[in-house]
């Protein structure tokens, strides 16, 4: 077998996540010709094919699939040694990897992003937004340094730091501003519209009003908060959203907001990193950050 080379891993390991030559060479920032040559350099040199391939789909040969599990650790453990040599520096520099859920991105991130180039101008700073099981399944990868999500994840092998907490709103149509608040029993009555499967926001949503989220409903899921405010504006029914999303979602649509009597429903927000990460320390710094941006967000609109 001929010497493995790094790059050869990384575009192999991207081929496998992605099952596509085309967006696994996007993502890998080359031509798919290139991706492909390298590929089949690999597996010559292994004496063994990774990928069965079909007319229109690739799929990962058994042999394949142990290999893939064992690329992704050596990958770990590389980028992990980059990660040493960054803590053991005064400040931290170069990329940093941040994963964050959609309930939580638009309303934070410009101010995080701000923060933080002021805080290093030396850091190359990737946002990944996407649900939390792809998010922590990216992280215990090692393909993120970090992620902004709802908590608890309760996965052993993560560090978990509470950033702060915030309320849930009521949003309804303009012409019902002033009405009695629902009950949470009364919102199981209502056209209660929340976002896919796979949101968290969504489970929360429906935990508050101690509905199944197994159960059929009357109902419009939606891909985003912005989404689900317009249907409301357009009479459609209700939603709940958190607090700092109030500020951008409701300006340019035809909305009520109101809050629920205590017990208000509400999430914690937090940051999670893989404990064996050299870059702990620097990581607490960060999330000191996010904390009181996320603060000072949520004072906008707690009055």
């Amino acid at each position: 077998m001929t010497n493995l080379t790094l790059k050869q891993l990384r575009y192999f390991d991207a081929l496998a996540r992605l099952g596509h030559f085309g967006r696994a060479a996007d993502d890998c920032a080359i031509s798919q010709p290139a991706l492909s040559m390298q590929i089949k350099e690999l597996e010559e040199g292994l004496g063994a094919p990774l990928f069965e391939r079909g007319p229109r789909q690739i799929w990962l040969t058994g042999f394949g699939e142990e290999f893939a599990a064992r690329a992704r650790d050596i990958l770990r453990s590389v980028d992990e040694l980059g990660d040493l040599a960054r803590a053991a520096r005064d400040q931290l520099a170069g990329r940093l990897r941040i994963g964050v859920i959609p309930t939580v991105a638009p309303y934070l991130l410009p101010s995080i992003i701000g923060d933080l180039t002021r805080m290093n101008a030396d850091l190359d700073i990737h946002v990944r937004e996407t649900v939390t099981p792809k998010l922590l399944h990216e992280l215990l990868e090692g393909r993120l340094d970090t992620a902004v999500v709802a908590l608890p994840v309760s996965e052993p092998s993560l560090t978990e730091v509470a950033l702060f907490d915030e309320n849930f709103v009521l949003v309804r149509p303009a012409e019902e501003e002033g009405k009695p608040v629902p009950s949470p029993e009364a919102l199981r009555e209502m056209r209660l519209l929340l976002l896919e499967e796979g949101h968290c926001f969504r489970d929360q949503a429906l935990s508050f009003c101690n509905m199944n989220s197994a159960l059929p409903r009357e109902l419009l899921d939606g891909s985003s908060l912005s989404t689900l405010v317009q249907m409301v504006g357009a009479g459609i029914g209700v939603t709940l959203i958190p607090e700092m999303a109030v500020g951008v979602e409701t300006k340019s649509a035809a909305v009520s907001i109101a809050r629920f009597k205590d017990p208000e429903p509400s999430r914690t927000i937090g940051m999670v990193w893989r404990k064996s990460s050299p870059l702990s320390k620097q990581l607490l710094d960060i999330a000191d950050l996010v904390r009181r941006s996320g603060e000072a967000q949520r004072a906008k609109h707690a009055a």
